[in-house]
């Protein structure tokens, strides 16, 4: 029933939590593991990368890496693929595209103000995946 897992990665404690959910998840079900990063572009991009003054594309392939290598040291199968768009929009459409099984991703768990401002990638790709999300909190 679940062969194909997607994993979202951007290198975040949340995204790490969940990353490491998904390579427990595979090796119990003898999955693969689908690591997709997202180079993103947009309003809230730019502010990002002033803030954080890095190479967003550099970022994204070092935050798959690092889960593809986490995986792997852990026996499971895993690929990678970075692209570039907005965040929710690019996973929700390698789902569909790849016919994975399930997607999970980390959630800060915001709420108030400033969920209401940033909005919630996590609760756009629960609202629009073709399959099951696994939303992991970034805090246990």
């Amino acid at each position: 029933m679940y062969q194909d897992l997607l994993v979202a990665t951007d290198g975040s404690d949340a995204a790490q939590r969940a990353t490491d959910h998904g390579i427990e998840l595979a090796d119990r079900l003898d999955a693969t593991l689908h690591v997709l990063s997202v180079s993103e572009d947009g309003p809230q991009a730019t502010e990002k990368q002033d803030r954080l003054r890095s190479d967003p594309e550099d970022e994204a392939a070092g935050a798959a890496e690092r889960a593809r290598a986490a995986a792997e040291h852990d026996g499971v199968e895993a690929t990678t693929d970075i692209r570039h768009g907005v965040p929710q929009e690019q996973i929700v459409d390698y789902a569909e595209v790849n016919q994975v099984d399930m997607v999970m991703v980390g959630t800060a768990g915001r709420s108030g103000l400033d969920h209401l401002i940033s909005g919630s990638v996590a609760e756009e790709i629960v609202r629009n995946a073709p399959v099951p999300v696994l939303t992991v909190r970034e805090q246990p």
